[in-house]
């Protein structure tokens, strides 16, 4: 198979473990076969491989998350990085132009894409085969995939079939409707429009080509933030005159809040968490260093991060957006292709982080202007370069590096530093990356 995942979303959905740089499907709240936690990305690479070892999948996402998939998946799946949103039409053109570019993927292939985010069993990806199947076979330019609705949502647009077949042709689309009309599309076999399709590579090239001016994929790329905003669905699929869509009727839910979350959570608790006996129905996860005791709590949320705390009502928290939109914070915590970084502490003049890296990862070799870094080693080894002069590192070393000064650090085991930041202007933008000789 040749999978697009479409990696996206602004973090906001599961604050405050969440964030600009760690959206919901790169939470671990999930178990692999092992026991181990695991993310959504992780899962859903995981149930893909499963079923086609030979999957090929690339990952269309923006330049924040990049490094956190790399963290997570390593070299296993390919990341089409977008310089800027620009909505899922233009994120999938540049996707498919990548496949077929840079990865020399056929036009004659057939690709489906999906969102990266649902909760599903191993059917849904035997499903996702069967759509490219369909799309190989070209009796139509678009095979989309439809949930079989389990109760009248109004959340979802539907996809109207003209039959109830397993596959059909389809009649229409239908914006997110009331309960009421809901009822009615029912009634006509409606399905659950997830975003998911598949199309010949052929197919989308043609018709980005006949509605964006660009020779290949860099081309496309050097265009992209002059790109229209516009969703696939708007551009391509409700224009789209030969379609057919495969009906599913799987498990499937759409972990969007932390209500719908504590629905697939593998455990109650995560992190330092004690309840009491009275406790009904309550999920609470803590990535702070400090215990969190409930007591007396029923059908609650509770959330804990460096980012901030959440305490609420499990239906209530569907509503929370308006309100973290108001909590203006940076990021206290990113994956980076490296390792973790971690805010511990924030003061006029300084900032205090924690930085943990992977054994055989290293930092670039970079350097700032306006700030000043004292390093201390508290586990691991590792080997430091700074203005070109070499420096083992062991627990208990403390390196100063003053601004201008290029420096890079190089895990030779797994390494935990503590990093302050000095200066009056602390900023990641305060960064310039050279190459080391």
């Amino acid at each position: 198979m040749n999978i697009i995942l479409l990696s996206g979303g602004s973090g906001k959905r599961l604050w405050p473990l969440s964030n600009e740089v760690r959206s919901k499907q790169f939470v671990k709240l999930f178990k692999d076969e092992n026991g181990e936690y695991e993310s959504m990305v992780q899962r859903v690479y995981r149930q893909i491989t499963t079923v086609d070892p030979e999957a090929k999948v690339t990952i269309a996402t923006s330049k924040s998350q990049a490094s956190a998939i790399k963290n997570q998946l390593g070299e296993k799946a390919s990341i089409c990085v977008e310089p800027c949103r620009r909505d899922t039409f233009p994120a999938i053109v540049l996707a498919a132009t990548y496949l077929h570019d840079e990865m020399s993927v056929s036009e004659d292939a057939a690709v489906v894409v999906c969102p990266v985010d649902p909760y599903v069993d191993i059917t849904y990806y035997e499903a996702v085969g069967t759509l490219q199947e369909l799309a190989e076979a070209g009796e139509a330019n678009l095979t989309l995939m439809g949930i079989e609705p389990t109760y009248p949502s109004e959340k979802y647009g539907y996809i109207i079939p003209q039959t109830g077949d397993s596959v059909s042709g389809v009649a229409e689309f239908k914006e997110k409707p009331d309960t009421e009309t809901t009822k009615k599309y029912l009634a006509k076999h409606a399905l659950w429009n997830a975003g998911i399709f598949a199309f010949k590579l052929s197919y989308l090239l043609n018709k980005a080509h006949s509605m964006i001016e660009f020779d290949d994929y860099r081309d496309l790329f050097n265009k992209y933030d002059k790109l229209t905003k516009i969703s696939f669905d708007y551009a391509v699929v409700e224009k789209e005159p030969s379609i057919q869509v495969l009906r599913y009727n799987g498990d499937w839910k759409d972990v969007g809040t932390w209500n719908m979350m504590a629905e697939v959570m593998v455990d109650t608790t995560k992190g330092r968490v004690f309840l009491d006996e009275t406790c009904e129905n309550t999920n609470v996860v803590n990535e702070l260093n400090i215990p969190i005791l409930c007591m007396g709590c029923e059908d609650m949320v509770v959330a804990a991060s460096g980012d901030g705390i959440l305490i609420s009502d499990k239906e209530r928290s569907g509503y929370m957006k308006p309100y973290v939109e108001k909590i203006e914070t940076d990021a206290r915590y990113a994956e980076k292709s490296w390792g973790t970084y971690t805010v511990m502490d924030v003061q006029p003049g300084s900032m205090t982080v924690k930085l943990s890296m992977r054994a055989g990862e290293c930092l670039t070799y970079h350097m700032h202007n306006y700030r000043e870094e004292v390093w201390t080693v508290i586990s691991g080894k590792g080997k430091a370069v700074v203005d070109g002069m070499e420096q083992m590192l062991r627990i208990g070393d403390v390196i100063t590096i003053a601004a201008g000064c290029k420096h890079m650090v190089e895990a030779i085991s797994d390494l935990d530093i503590i990093e302050v930041q000095l200066g009056d202007e602390i900023s990641v933008s305060d960064k310039i990356k050279f190459t080391l000789e």
